[in-house]
Formats: structure tokens, C-alpha cells, sequence
């Protein structure tokens, strides 16, 4: 078994239901919940025109392998609704794997840690608040010090 955190996000529909479904079926097909952050209300990030997000970040025990884990966390996305006819659209449901134990994994389908974590505010915030003194594994420093780092100055507000 290993901890995996897992951010979670919905900006269509009753986001809150949404993140709630994704715990549930998370719960059922990938792991147990260990922990879960607050729910946070975050400006898009990325495309600015679009309604804003709910997002949350979980920490599960799974036995799934990376890839496994990510195939099962589309399938539970595709069961809301999920659809990809942009990058960095509107939503239903998003569900990033962001550490998988302390491994650095790059397949073609695939990295984690996402390079693009330190620079994402809505992420870290809620990953700070269940986790903050996890350490990145290649950037060697604390999830707190990456928040405390972070370029971004989106709104993100704790509502849950």
C-alpha cells in the first residue's frame, strides 16, 4: 500500500455534489480516504473565463499502480460527465494525481509530481493544509515552503 494525494475539482454543476460523488467513488474503487482538506473556492487558473472552482485535496492508501490508479480516477471523472474538448476548460470533475508515495513517475501518460504544482496556488493551499511539511521529491523542499514560494495570487477561499 501506498498514500497517493489526489486534488480534486469541479467548476460545473453542483460542485460541491461533485466533489462529494468523487470521494465516495474513490473511496470504492481506489483506496481509503485517510485524510481530505477543506473545500476551497478558487479562481480558474490557466483560462479565466469560466465559472470558479471547488477543489479539495485527499490523501488515500492504495494498492493500485500509478497508471492503474489513473485509469481508474478517468473512469470515475467520465461516470460525472467529464468531457476534454479544451485544455484547462470548464468541468464537471478533475481528479490530478499529485504524489504517489515519494516516487517521480514519467510515463507518456503520465507525471507526477505535475511540474506544474509550484506554480498552482489552488492546489497547494488545500495539499498545505492536510500535508504541509511533505517534502517534493525532487524540488527537496516542504509543501508549506512551495505555497509560501508560489507565484500565484488567484483567489482561492476556504468555504467548507
Amino acid at each position: 500500500m501506498v498514500s497517493a494525494y489526489l486534488l480534486l475539482g469541479s467548476n460545473l454543476g453542483n460542485r460541491a455534489e461533485n466533489l462529494l460523488f468523487a470521494r465516495r467513488e474513490i473511496s470504492r474503487l481506489c483506496g481509503q480516504i485517510i485524510t481530505a482538506s477543506s473545500v476551497y473556492e478558487t479562481e480558474p487558473w490557466g483560462k479565466p473565463e469560466q465559472p470558479w472552482f471547488y477543489n479539495q485535496v485527499i490523501e488515500i492508501r492504495t494498492h493500485h499502480q500509478p497508471d492503474a490508479l489513473l485509469t481508474r480516477l478517468q473512469f470515475i471523472e467520465n461516470e460525472l460527465g467529464r468531457t476534454r474538448p479544451e485544455k484547462w476548460g470548464p468541468r464537471t470533475l478533475d481528479i490530478d494525481i499529485l504524489y504517489y508515495g515519494s516516487f517521480l513517475i514519467q510515463t507518456d501518460n503520465l507525471i507526477i509530481p505535475p511540474p506544474t504544482l509550484p506554480e498552482r496556488r489552488f492546489a497547494l493551499l488545500p495539499f498545505a493544509e492536510i500535508a504541509p511539511n511533505l517534502v517534493h521529491p525532487s524540488m527537496h523542499c516542504t509543501i508549506k515552503q512551495l505555497l509560501e514560494r508560489c507565484p500565484d495570487e488567484l483567489t482561492a477561499r476556504k468555504i467548507i
